[in-house]
Formats: structure tokens, C-alpha cells, sequence
């Protein structure tokens, strides 16, 4: 069937397998559409945006995901984790004569929040997000990396800096979608390859420069064999640490990028697959960013997942029978739920630990038969349920979610953002929040940042630097410093923030399109839209091209 959705009015398909779902979890048809989930979902979410406060528990000084200015308590990572507080404390009883949402959100700003979660880890407070790892600074999405800086969604790295979803890498700078690499320096969608730069599309190669669709070569340049010594003596030219050299490469890949032939969707042993970075799964409708998962659809991020729809961040390990839902972990049967960890059975429910039959709750940990977090017995449990479900069903609340209402961020400050960017009034027109940048803070930059990095001196650590974009300030750290002489690097002059920005729009857009073919003119699905210049070819015609 046809629905046009509440938010954008576009037209959008509910297809017999989604009515089957549905009805398997019990749930009305959505009134959005899939995008417009998922961007109401990860509204929900800020992954990397960090600001000083305090604890409300400890009044200590703390870096946290939530501003000073939040109308309920933040509580530092250990302490939220602790033993200390308890969420039934918060309880309140379920008012037949007000909105459901109302006494939710009423509920949410009592509860104490998680100000970050780091897990594991050694030397990684300035991070969000991060377990098992060791000096790590402002990342987040990190799972058993080491030295790594100013990078997201990594796992198994180390001595990385400003990569994307870069896992299982050594010695890697500004790569984005790469896997199992060594060395590499600005490169995209490239796996098992070392020794590359400014490179595209690569499969095993090494000491590469400037190629794409290149597949087990060794000493190119340009996509040309190249002897060895010719490609020792074009690398140390452009990795002499000069901000000038540096402009250039980026400009050649830029260039390079515009005219090479692409990909139209980058999945790996999968079957019945619609979608985008998807490996080893199947049955996966409009989905991006998933590994080993089935029977799942117009979700992003999902590993370990079967029947997941309209989420984000599910599994991690696996999740199933999910719907609508952000950020959940090791749970089974929920909608409309978000940071949940280990949870079943679960509705409407807000930062709950292994938690099980729990109806509008925030902030529980290893509770049953739960309501607003005021606790029930199981009978009494169920036949309130049916009521508030009842009541919902009366305010045409159910069903829906409005995270615009529930969210705790601002649009610009969540992960929606980072991958649905919307101005400011497009994100106040659909009643999501603003934050403005306070630039009266910004303070001007007290050095001269020299063009070689063999002029710069230890004292740039102490220095104030503004973003040549933005103006906002940043430092160096030592760390960072000694990478960028050992990698023959220039000293960034943007802001880590305008950084990621720009590393995130270098990433398609998560969703799909029709298109021809370049070469064949047979119709494909991509997240290439009709109207970009890319020359988008099928899988079949691909293979053909790669060398």
C-alpha cells in the first residue's frame, strides 16, 4: 500500500512483509516514513559532541554528552553505573487524564542520565562512547583501540587519527571505510591494502598513489606500474609534512574521486540484499552499515540482528524483534525504546539495564512489571499495561514516537545530523531543537602555524588555534604532534568538529535510489543519486573495470 508521510508528505510503500511484521510485533503502521524514523531516531543520540559540566552527584568536573543547561541530573559514568541511586525512587503513577508523552517526558527529567560511556579503558576520559581501549582522545563509536585521535565508529585500531569506520588499521589517517589497512593516507572504501595515499576502491594493494579500482597491485601510481624507487621518490615529495603539498593531494583526490568509476552499493556475501555496507546477511531491506544479520529492514547499523525494523544501532551484540528503537544491545522484543542493554519485552523505555516487562521507564536497572518506573506485581502489571495501551490508542498516541518531544539533544548535536543534516529551519520546522555555537568564546589564534611541519615547534601544543572554517578553537596534543612528523603531515587548520563534518558528507547518503548503469544502462539501486555526476556502474560491469 500507499502512505504519505506526516513529516516530509512524501509518498512512501508499506510492502506485504512490512504489514507482516507489524503484525507480528503487534504495532500500527508507521506514520512517517523510513528516513523520517530514522532521522527521528538518531535525533536521540549525540555520538560526538562533548561539554564540560559537573556531576549533580559528586559536583566533580566531568566531560560529558549533555550540556550544563539540561533540565535533568547527570550523573559521571561510574556513578550512573553504580549502586548508589535507583531509578524506582522516581516512580510515579500513570494519569489517566493526561498525555502519555507528557508523563514521560515529565518522568525523563527527574531521572539522572549517564554523562558518558566509557568502559574498560585506560587513559580515555576525553572520548565518548569508547571500551577496552587505552590513549584515546576525542573519539567515539570506539571499541579495543589504542592511540587513536579524532576518529569515529573504529574498532581494532591503532595509531589512527580523523579516520571513519576505519577497523582493524595501523598507521591510518583520514580513511574512511577501510578495513585492515597499514599506513594509508587518505583513502575510501579500500581493504587489506599499506603503504596507499589518495586512493579509492582498493582491494590488497600496496604503495599506491592516487588509484582507484585497483585489485592485488603493488607500486602504482596514477593506476600506472610504477618501479619502486619512482614510488619511494613521488611519496617522500608529497610527505614532506608541507600544508601546500597536502592542499594539492587533496585536491587530486577530489578530482580522482569525481571521475573514477564507483561502486553502486559496497556489500559483501550477502543474499536478497537492498542496501549499502551490508556483510555477510541476508534478507535485508534498505539497510546501511550491518554485519551477519537477516531478516531485517530501513534500519542502519545493525550486526548480529533478525527482525530488526526502523532502528538504529542494534545488536552489538545481536538484537531481535525490534522496532523502532535506538541504540539497543543484547535485547530481544522492544519498540520504541532507546539505550537499552540487555533488555526484553520493553515499550517506550529510556536508558534501562536488563530490565524485562516494563512499560514508559527511564532509567531502570534489572526491574520487572514496571510502569513509569513505579513497580507492580506481574497481574497488576499486565492489566495496566492494557490501560495506558488503551489510553494511547484514545490520544492517538500509539504507535507513535515522538523523539522531537523525548530527545535530549539538539538536531545539530545528534548523530541525525551527522547523517540527515538539515539546516536550522528545516530542523525547527519538524520541532527538533537548535544549538547556536557561541562564538563570542572563540579567541584568536596566538601562533603562526608554519607550511612544514619540520618548522613547527613542541610550543604549538600550547598554543591557541582557530578553525580556518569556523573560527572555533582547538590545540594539539603531544601525541598528535609526534604522528604528524613520523607520517610526514602538516599541522590541521580545522577544527576536529568541521573535521568530521566533512568526513561524514565524503560518505554517501544512507539511502537508496534508482539509477542506469554507466555502462550496461541496467537499472540498479545505489545510495548514488540520479542527478550526481559519478560514473555508478552495476556489480557485473564493476568487475570488469577493476584492474
Amino acid at each position: 500500500m500507499k502512505r504519505t508521510c506526516a513529516a516530509s508528505g512524501t509518498e512512501f510503500e508499506v510492502t506485504e512483509s512490512d504489514m507482516a511484521f507489524y503484525a507480528k510485533m503487534g504495532v500500527p503502521v508507521p506514520t512517517l516514513c523510513p528516513e523520517e524514523v530514522l532521522k527521528s531516531l538518531m535525533a536521540l543520540r549525540n555520538e560526538w559532541h562533548l561539554f564540560r559540566r559537573k556531576c549533580d552527584k559528586t559536583g566533580q568536573m566531568m566531560l560529558s554528552a549533555y550540556a550544563a543547561n539540561v533540565p535533568f541530573p547527570v550523573y559521571s559514568n561510574e556513578i550512573w553505573w553504580g549502586d548508589s541511586w535507583s531509578g524506582l525512587d522516581y516512580g510515579q503513577d500513570f494519569d489517566p487524564n493526561q498525555s502519555f508523552f507528557d508523563q514521560l517526558k515529565a518522568l525523563q527529567n527527574r531521572v539522572p542520565r549517564e554523562g558518558t560511556s566509557v568502559f574498560q579503558s585506560e587513559n580515555c576520559d576525553y572520548n565518548g562512547h569508547i571500551r577496552q581501549s587505552r590513549n584515546c582522545y576525542l573519539n567515539s563509536l570506539v571499541a579495543k583501540c589504542e592511540d587513536t585521535h579524532y576518529s569515529y565508529w573504529m574498532v581494532n585500531a591503532r595509531d589512527c587519527l580523523d579516520c571513519v569506520m576505519t577497523n582493524n588499521s595501523e598507521l591510518c589517517y583520514e580513511c574512511i571505510d577501510a578495513e585492515g589497512c597499514y599506513s594509508c593516507i587518505k583513502c575510501q572504501d579500500v581493504f587489506n591494502c599499506s603503504d596507499c595515499a589518495f586512493c579509492f576502491q582498493l582491494r590488497g594493494c600496496k604503495n599506491c598513489i592516487g588509484c582507484s579500482n585497483l585489485v592485488n597491485k603493488q607500486y602504482y601510481v596514477f593506476n600506472k606500474p610504477v618501479s619502486k624507487a619512482e614510488y619511494e621518490a613521488l611519496h617522500s615529495r608529497i610527505f614532506c609534512g608541507s600544508q601546500t603539498t597536502w592542499q594539492q593531494g587533496l585536491a587530486f583526490f577530489s578530482d580522482m574521486y569525481a571521475t573514477a568509476e564507483h561502486r553502486a552499493v559496497h556489500n559483501l556475501n550477502v543474499e536478497n540484499v537492498l542496501g549499502d555496507h551490508i556483510h555477510r546477511s541476508k534478507n535485508m531491506h534498505h539497510c546501511f552499515d550491518g554485519n551477519d544479520s537477516e531478516d531485517c529492514a530501513y534500519s542502519i547499523s545493525v550486526d548480529f540482528g533478525k527482525d530488526v525494523y526502523h532502528c538504529y544501532s542494534a545488536g552489538w551484540p545481536g538484537c531481535e524483534l525490534l522496532h523502532m528503537c535506538a541504540v539497543s544491545r543484547g535485547s530481544t522484543n522492544l519498540r520504541w525504546c532507546y539505550y537499552s542493554w540487555f533488555c526484553h519485552d520493553l515499550a517506550y523505555c529510556d536508558s534501562c539495564v536488563s530490565c524485562r516487562d516494563c512499560f514508559g521507564c527511564v532509567g531502570l536497572k534489572h526491574k520487572q512489571y514496571c510502569i513509569l518506573n513505579k513497580q507492580y506485581s506481574k497481574e497488576e502489571y499486565f492489566q495496566l499495561r492494557e490501560q495506558v495501551i488503551s489510553h494511547m490508542k484514545e490520544t492517538d498516541e500509539w504507535g507513535q514516537f515522538p523523539a522531537h518531544v523525548l530527545t535530549t539533544f539538539a538536531y545539530n548535536n545528534s548523530v541525525a545530523g551527522d547523517f540527515y543534516p538539515l539546516t536550522k529551519t528545516e530542523a525547527l520546522s519538524r520541532g527538533y531543537r537548535w544549538k547556536d555555537e557561541n562564538k563570542k568564546e572563540y579567541q584568536p589564534q596566538t601562533i603562526v602555524i608554519p607550511d612544514s611541519i619540520s618548522d613547527v615547534s613542541d610550543d604549538i601544543c600550547d598554543a591557541v588555534l582557530a578553525c580556518v572554517v569556523t573560527g572555533k578553537n582547538y590545540k594539539i596534543q603531544k601525541a598528535e604532534l609526534a604522528f604528524y612528523r613520523k607520517m610526514g603531515l602538516p599541522i590541521p587548520q580545522k577544527h576536529p568538529d568541521q573535521r568530521h563534518k566533512e568526513h561524514m558528507a565524503l560518505r554517501n547518503p544512507r539511502q537508496l535510489y534508482k539509477r542506469k548503469c554507466a555502462i550496461s544502462g541496467t537499472e540498479i539501486m545505489t545510495t548514488y543519486a540520479p542527478d550526481r555526476p559519478e560514473k555508478v556502474l552495476c556489480e557485473e560491469e564493476h568487475l570488469k573495470v577493476v584492474g
